[in-house]
């Protein structure tokens, strides 16, 4: 029974039916007493695979002795290899702990080196693989320090094992690697920094105080693949929501002007990862960024702009444009100047909707952009936006892009309608030279609107899906869609605007955000509704309906809204105008 030929048939029966299977099993269990019969059972094609596969069945006597049996064979480290490639990893963490030194490398080695699941990774570090693996890179030779740092860099690939390699203490030595002088070491460096790249990821890693300030110092003095790293791992710091702190430290250490050298550098993953780093960095503090940013650097990011073709670039290099302060005139003149306007148009034009994250962050950013080129106190800059095609792309975006992208649309719409009033062509104007057609009359502005000329929001077919962004779950938006409706309804034009507004079903809309809105929305939606109640038609077709929220906003609502309700309340008659709610 001892010899390769039983041996090989007792294997095969492995795969039998259960009670072939399990009797398989015992008998081998009891053979491996014989020291020579474990070597030869180890070799045979398939049979640790269907061990492991028989520790995981529903057969508990089959399952404890297809564990013994893997205990009995894993005294020889190439067993325990196989084990881990079939995705048992208990012998494989035993060696990490006890084994020897050449041992914990060449389990260290089999980790990097097996194509892992997130899975296995999980039980890798359930299992606790993770602490010895940082001991050999604090305390063992070069060879052990670089199996084990590949090792923990495949293991650093699943978000939970992030947090064991934090706990393990590795932050600081790692570091110490990256400032390392020492030509023995240099090889350990890139691993080091893909390992840090990961463990960025965590909140956690802010316990380590002055971790970003150490590792922009590093960055002039590392290779191109160290820089990436580096580069991500700041980006992700950075992004943390509770590292205001560290952001602002960052800035005063020189971050922006360390950063600008790689706007012009060909290594485009670099590139854009500096670049992700400026976005950032730019929504804290825009002003100080731009400060610091010249007419070169500007031009640079439009190029950028222009010639990139990753979207993830593209989307960095445009949202840093589009936190800027929109008061900075100087800004606006070199964008206009290097005409980015119709290259966003273009980008926004080309691009299909999707629910792609990279594609949604790209129009986020262009229509944050636009709110720039559609700025209420410029005229000429809004004809220029509506001359090239920017109000259609704004209008299809209320209907296609993220929230952020429809608040964002709503904002530039709104700026643009703040001007259609004194735009449009009075129909008793004596001076008009050529005959409008009937289509182009705007009920609501009581004259003609062309979109291109007026920013019309009725004739650029705006106000439905604006309204439809109200009667959503979302409210981010809310806001701004708001502020785009009442400008529909300015002091001449409030009858026309309120009645339009009205047949296009804007009432259950406005309800909706009085219902859930936060105050600065109610106090908009509550300004609209006002006015839609002067008509006395409007009051009669829904007074009944709004009752119960205008009651319940007055006596829970916030303390800000209390005049605005009681005046709505007074148009409905269930107040009195002399209540001391006024």
């Amino acid at each position: 029974m001892a010899d390769v030929g039983s041996l090989s048939l007792l294997v095969k029966s492995l795969t039998r039916d259960v009670d072939e299977r399990r009797e398989a099993v015992g008998l081998l269990l009891e053979l491996t007493e014989i020291s020579a019969v474990q070597r030869r059972i180890g070799r045979i094609q398939g049979c640790i695979v269907m061990l492991v596969s028989m520790l995981n069945g529903d057969d508990p006597t089959a399952c404890h002795d297809a564990g013994k049996l893997l205990v009995a064979l894993s005294n020889n480290t190439q067993n325990a290899l196989h084990m881990a490639e079939a995705g048992y990893f208990k012998p494989l963490v035993r060696y990490l702990k006890e084994g020897s030194d050449m041992g914990k490398i060449l389990m260290a080695t089999a980790i990097s080196r097996i194509e892992l699941t997130d899975q296995s990774r999980a039980s890798l570090g359930e299992e606790g693989a993770i602490e010895p693996l940082v001991k050999m890179f604090k305390t063992g030779k070069l060879e052990a320090k670089l199996s084990a740092l590949n090792a923990l860099q495949n293991l650093s690939m699943l978000t939970e094992n992030i947090q064991r390699l934090i706990s393990s203490g590795i932050v600081v030595p790692l570091l110490q690697l990256l400032f390392s002088v020492t030509s023995v070491l240099m090889t350990l460096r890139e691993p080091a920094s893909a390992i840090l790249a990961r463990i960025a990821q965590s909140e956690s890693i802010l316990v380590n105080k002055d971790v970003a300030q150490q590792m922009l110092s590093l960055l002039n003095l590392s290779s191109p693949v160290i820089q990436f790293h580096l580069l991500q791992a700041l980006n992700s710091i950075a992004s943390h929501s509770r590292a205001s702190k560290v952001r602002k430290k960052m800035e005063e250490s020189g971050a922006v002007q360390l950063l600008l050298p790689f706007l012009t550098e060909s290594n485009l993953k670099n590139r854009t990862a500096a670049l992700n780093l400026l976005y950032t960095l730019s929504k804290d503090s825009p002003e100080e960024l731009m400060e610091q940013l010249g007419e070169y650097q500007l031009n640079n990011i439009v190029n950028i702009i222009c010639s990139s073709t990753s979207e993830g670039e593209k989307a960095a290099a445009i949202g840093i444009l589009s936190n800027f302060p929109i008061s900075k005139k100087k800004a606006t003149d070199v964008l206009k100047k290097s005409n980015l306007l119709p290259i966003l148009v273009s980008i926004m034009s080309s691009s299909e909707s999707t629910s792609m994250p990279r594609t949604n962050w790209l129009m986020e950013c262009i229509a944050g952009l636009f709110i720039r080129f559609t700025v209420a106190s410029d005229k000429k800059l809004q004809l220029l936006s509506a001359e090239l095609g920017v109000i259609p792309l704004l209008v299809k975006l209320l209907s296609s892009g993220s929230v952020v992208a429809k608040c964002r649309a709503a904002t530039s719409l709104a700026q643009l309608s703040q001007n259609s009033l004194a735009l449009r062509k009075s129909r008793k104007s004596r001076w008009t030279c050529i005959p409008h057609s009937a289509e182009a009359f705007c009920e609501v502005h009581d004259g003609y609107c062309i979109v291109k000329n007026t920013f019309c929001l009725v004739k650029a077919g705006a106000v439905s899906p604006l309204i439809k962004i109200l009667e959503r779950e979302e409210r981010e938006a809310d806001e701004a869609v708001l502020d785009a409706l009442a400008t529909l309804l300015q002091d001449e034009i409030w009858e026309n605007g309120s009645n339009y507004i009205a047949r296009m079903s804007v009432f259950q809309a406005i309800i909706k955000v009085l219902e859930s809105g936060n105050v600065k929305a109610q106090e908009k939606a509550l300004w609209i509704l006002e006015r839609i109640f002067r008509i006395e038609e409007h009051r009669t077709q829904y007074g009944e309906s709004a009752q119960v929220v205008l009651i319940d906003l007055a006596q829970n609502g916030d303390p800000r809204l209390k005049s605005l309700v009681a005046k709505v309340l007074a148009q409905l008659e269930l107040l009195q105008p002399q209540s001391s709610y006024f």
